[in-house]
């Protein structure tokens, strides 16, 4: 495998890691700065939410940079916002950080997928693009749990590691990565935007955006919702964590065979039911150390076949224009990360520390009813949506 792609791959997993790793040092972040855990969260929806708000603005602002430059800056810029994210003094100002590193995530992640496909010979592009999205599932199953664990004592030790991360990538590329293709001609912030006036889209961003909205407003909280089982100690949460990224990477693969042979929208209601029961379960599961692991098994494993099959669903819509109407399945991820950190936050205050997985619960059935009523035509035709003959994309997080 050219040493190229796994250096982009590194980068990916450094973005991957540092979008959901404050969720497993919430604890130690509010202790320090002196917050409560739900304002603390807010770190996760700062940088989802300036990751989705600023991606399409940025991808038309740089679309006539050299693509080396665009990622190490990009690279340089997320390297940066995250040690002074390590040496923050004061809540607002981690909050300022996040959205930095939101930055040059949103800078990064598109176009090194972008720079993938030009690194090989066209027939390996779709193994190109998986090494390099194959970065953020590492992350999720690696990267977070590791995070944590570096995290238990002192959380800025976190950011430093990230910000290792970041600087390893960023020399391996500027030594590696030369004589790259100047970039084509990209569409504008206006071009990006249109696709969302068909119904069809917006129906299918509108179920990403309630499927995330529901699988974060648990996951930014997992350690309050499971401290029955962890008793607040970091190493038996980092193990939880562990086990939910181990099932993230199964999940994806199984929801990438799943929905060749079932189709889309079996595999968006059957996971998104999964995911409903298991978030309604969660107030008694996370008693237990056993109870917390079969969650963490279970709700992963639904939820990244899930993953696999929203982008999937919006390149059947019209595959000349799959990576556009994907960017735009990722904005949707974004905003339901970012709306899943006040959601979570809200139903805490409002149920508890316990109770609250019922929200997700409740917003994981919408998600399903969506998914429901806006692919009630795909059995029709040529099964338009999830049946399509294009091969299914990589769960992004990009």
């Amino acid at each position: 495998m050219p040493v190229r792609l796994l250096l982009l791959a590194l980068g990916t997993f450094a973005m991957g890691t540092d979008s959901m790793v404050v969720a497993g040092i919430l604890g130690p972040i509010a202790a320090d700065l002196g917050v409560s855990v739900p304002a603390a969260g807010q770190l996760v929806t700062v940088f989802a939410l300036g990751y989705a708000l600023l991606a399409p603005a940025l991808a038309a602002l740089t679309a006539r940079w050299p693509r080396r430059r665009l990622l190490l800056t990009a690279l340089a810029v997320f390297s940066a916002a995250n040690a002074l994210s390590a040496l923050a003094p004061s809540y607002g100002l981690l909050l300022a950080t996040r959205v930095l590193a939101a930055a040059g995530a949103a800078l990064y992640t598109p176009t090194a997928n972008a720079v993938a496909t030009t690194l090989v010979a066209p027939e390996r592009r779709g193994r190109a693009l998986a090494t390099v999205l194959g970065g953020m599932t590492v992350a999720t199953a690696l990267g977070v749990p590791l995070g944590t664990w570096v995290g238990r004592a002192d959380w800025r030790m976190t950011m430093w590691l990230v910000t290792a991360l970041g600087v390893a990538a960023l020399a391996g590329l500027a030594l590696l990565l030369r004589d790259l293709p100047a970039p084509v001609a990209a569409p504008g912030l206006r071009a990006r935007l249109a696709p969302l006036g068909q119904r069809r889209v917006l129906g299918a961003a509108a179920t990403t955006l309630a499927f995330f909205l529901a699988f974060q407003c648990v996951y930014i909280y997992l350690a309050t919702a499971v401290s029955g089982a962890t008793g607040g100690d970091a190493d038996r949460l980092s193990l939880v964590l562990l086990t939910a990224g181990v099932m993230s990477v199964a999940g994806s693969w199984l929801g990438g065979r799943l929905v060749d042979r079932v189709g889309v929208r079996r595999v968006l209601l059957t996971g998104s039911t999964v995911a409903a029961g298991a978030f309604a379960a969660l107030p008694w599961l996370g008693r237990s150390m056993p109870g917390a692991l079969v969650y963490a098994a279970v709700v992963p494993l639904a939820g990244w076949a899930v993953s696999v099959a929203l982008p999937h669903r919006l390149a059947s819509i019209d595959p000349g224009n799959a990576p556009l109407l994907i960017s735009l399945n990722s904005s949707a991820l974004y905003l339901g990360t970012a709306a899943g950190g006040v959601a979570g936050s809200a139903a805490i205050a409002a149920l508890g520390g316990r109770w609250f997985p019922f929200a997700a619960a409740g917003l994981a059935l919408v998600a399903a009813v969506t998914a429901a009523a806006t692919t009630r035509d795909a059995r029709a035709g040529a099964r338009a949506e999830g049946e399509a003959t294009v091969p299914a994309p990589a769960p992004s997080r990009s």
